[in-house]
């Protein structure tokens, strides 16, 4: 194996163990847009998971490039023998029928189609490829939008969907950079989102001007970032713990001395 990629692998594998998001009889949904993190998910499945996992696209029919991401998942599907299932809607319609901006449609309408094929195909998990570039923008994004404590928790590596079904981020330790390099060392076909590239959009703009900007003064800027998250995570988990065990006391019953 390539050693860039015997590299990214030992993270996912190490990660995945750690904290526990894959089971040995747990059947997954991969849900993949058909650009650059999503793919090289895809990769790790087919490698790793063989014959565990089905793929589910969703074209949001947004742009016209949008049948040329939907093509590059089906063609690495139907090409390693993969169970692949795609739906379309028009998310632009759908966002102005229920005066909603397109980013939150777009979102709504993955997760349900995500449920509702996870539950037709008895799925236990749903895996989306977020990496750890965009747990960092999350962590800025909801900095500058004023969310609560828990908004700088960044990205869940593992939430509930569904009372049986969790959404688990294998790649949320693994960097863009590496992404990139994976998929080329591995000559894996991508698609690329232009609308990704338009600083109009508040996440963009943190991606492409405000993060670059900061790391050209502090260049560990991103590690310290995730490494305060994760110090809060603990510091919540902690807070609801103790919380929970004084709403016990309240309620009658007797704490436990051990």
């Amino acid at each position: 194996m390539p050693e860039i990629t015997l590299n990214i692998w030992n993270k996912i594998n190490k990660f995945i163990k750690e904290n526990k998001l894959i089971n040995q009889r747990d059947r997954v949904l991969v849900a993949v847009s058909g650009g650059p993190d999503s793919m090289v998910l895809l990769d790790y499945f087919n490698k790793r998971f063989k014959n565990r996992f089905i793929v589910f696209h969703l074209n949001h029919g947004i742009r016209k490039e949008s049948i040329i991401d939907e093509n590059v998942v089906r063609n690495y599907c139907v090409k390693n023998g993969i169970d692949f299932f795609c739906e379309k809607i028009d998310a632009i319609c759908i966002a102005n029928k229920n005066r909603d901006n397109l980013e939150n449609t777009a979102r709504k309408e993955r997760y349900e189609f995500f449920l509702k094929y996870a539950k037709k195909y008895k799925c236990d998990l749903v895996a989306t490829a977020h990496n750890m570039n965009e747990n960092i923008e999350t962590i800025m994004l909801n900095l500058i939008r004023g969310k609560s404590i828990k908004g700088l928790c960044g990205i869940p590596f593992k939430r509930k969907l569904s009372r049986n079904i969790y959404v688990i981020r294998p790649l949320i330790c693994i960097k863009k950079n590496e992404i990139l390099s994976y998929l080329k060392e591995n000559k894996i076909k991508y698609a690329v989102d232009k609308t990704n590239y338009d600083t109009n959009y508040t996440r963009n703009w943190i991606r492409r001007k405000l993060i670059p900007m900061i790391e050209s003064k502090q260049p560990n800027f991103g590690i310290h970032l995730i490494d305060i998250s994760k110090q809060i995570i603990k510091f919540t988990k902690s807070g609801e713990q103790t919380a929970y065990g004084s709403r016990l006391t309240a309620h009658g019953y007797k704490k436990v001395k051990r």
